[in-house]
């Protein structure tokens, strides 16, 4: 049998782009489980990933998007494990090249892909910059993780806000879990006026700064 993937998808007021989302994981033809954590969302977020026959996993009130990937984590029941953000898309068989190279690497711990910016076509907003190139991302529905790295490096640390994509990467060096690379472009970022990633800027170099500082403590 193929195995489970376990989707996180962490939404706050995110009803304008998540159909789209969700419409690009269900045409991926791989045995999912998706779960929705809706982080305090005023619209109809939640009722969307019903409709889409999501698993939805509620906060009262905000607590960020780094405290609902780790309620999404608590539920996952998967074999692997891959984040994708409400705004993000990803492409036509995606998924299970990931799932393939990461079936055909036993010593790797989770395969990382490219992603590719886009400007969405709701964003009029004539500073916002855009990647040409494809990069290497993280939690942007480019990498596919084995569920047992969480066990052996804990949950993403709740006290940071913007910060856990650092943290996460030195905890996975401190232990020894590999990461292998495939030259393709898994997922369109979408790019608008009110990406988390431009508007919490300052709260990831606080994070960045901090996760340094306890880092050398420790040397």
């Amino acid at each position: 049998m193929t195995p489970l993937i376990s989707v996180i998808m962490p939404v706050r007021n995110g009803s304008n782009y998540i159909r789209e989302a969700l419409e690009s994981l269900l045409a991926q033809g791989c045995r999912l489980e998706i779960l929705v954590v809706d982080d305090g969302s005023e619209d109809n977020s939640a009722a969307i990933a019903c409709e889409y026959g999501c698993t939805v996993l509620s906060h009262g009130t905000s607590q960020g998007p780094v405290a609902a990937k780790n309620t999404g984590l608590q539920a996952a029941s998967g074999e692997y494990v891959l984040f994708l953000d409400h705004d993000d898309v990803m492409r036509q068989g995606a998924l299970k090249a990931l799932c393939a190279t990461l079936e055909e690497a036993p010593d790797a711990s989770a395969v990382q892909a490219k992603v590719q910016d886009f400007k969405s076509p709701d964003c009029h907003d004539t500073n916002v910059l855009i990647r040409t190139e494809p990069y290497y991302g993280l939690f942007t529905g480019a990498m596919l993780i084995r569920r047992q790295v969480f066990d052996i490096i804990g949950p993403f640390p709740t006290a940071q806000t913007a910060g856990e994509i650092i943290d996460w990467s030195f905890r996975m060096q401190e232990n020894g879990l590999t990461i292998k690379k495939i030259d393709l472009v898994s997922t369109d970022r979408r790019v608008h006026g009110s990406n988390f990633g431009r508007t919490r800027r300052g709260e990831e170099f606080k994070d960045f700064a901090a996760i340094l500082r306890a880092r050398l403590a420790k040397k």
